[in-house]
């Protein structure tokens, strides 16, 4: 996974920030990676699955009445960036490093857009993801990886590329 440039944060960050300006009141931090062990991936293995199986999908618009709200699950339910916002919180609070913890804009295979939590590690980035229980590095989950926080201040957002077809500014959403 390249950075290839500067992006927009999505609306649903700047709203999630907006509601809960404790959560990104945050410096910039130097860009850190999570050490891998086998420990290590089986904690972020066990998490990915308990949120998972706690967490039932339900849309913005059911659950809401709005087309896009990011926040934590409500009565352990909630869409992709529900679940994504909630594995990243635990996982903080767990010891994990903020910066090597990243909400991820992707496209799935069916070309919808989802998010997913990318873990960025001394072994590459692996994804967390409500649509998969298992924990993958990125490039064995079929998606294009659209843009993501930046590892040093997570309210700025950087344009991905796959480092063989990158993702044009005019994809992302």
């Amino acid at each position: 996974m390249q950075v290839i440039g500067g992006a927009k944060a999505p609306m649903g960050w700047t709203q999630f920030c907006a509601d809960k300006p404790v959560e990104c009141d945050v410096k910039p931090m130097r860009a850190a990676k999570a050490k891998l062990t086998a420990t290590k991936l089986a904690e972020l293995d066990k998490l990915n699955r308990k949120v998972n199986a706690q967490v039932s999908p339900v849309t913005d618009q059911e659950l809401y009445g709005l087309e896009e709200f990011w926040t934590y699950p409500t009565d352990n339910k909630g869409d992709c960036e529900d679940y994504v916002l909630l594995k990243r919180k635990l996982l903080i609070e767990a010891g994990w490093p903020r910066q090597a913890l990243l909400i991820t804009v992707v496209r799935d295979l069916k070309g919808d857009g989802h998010a997913v939590l990318t873990v960025s590690t001394d072994r590459g980035d692996y994804a967390l993801d409500n649509q998969a229980d298992d924990v993958k590095p990125w490039f064995e989950t079929g998606y294009t990886f659209v843009k993501r926080q930046s590892q040093t201040d997570p309210n700025q957002w950087v344009l991905l590329g796959d480092g063989v077809n990158p993702v044009g500014v005019a994809a992302a959403p």
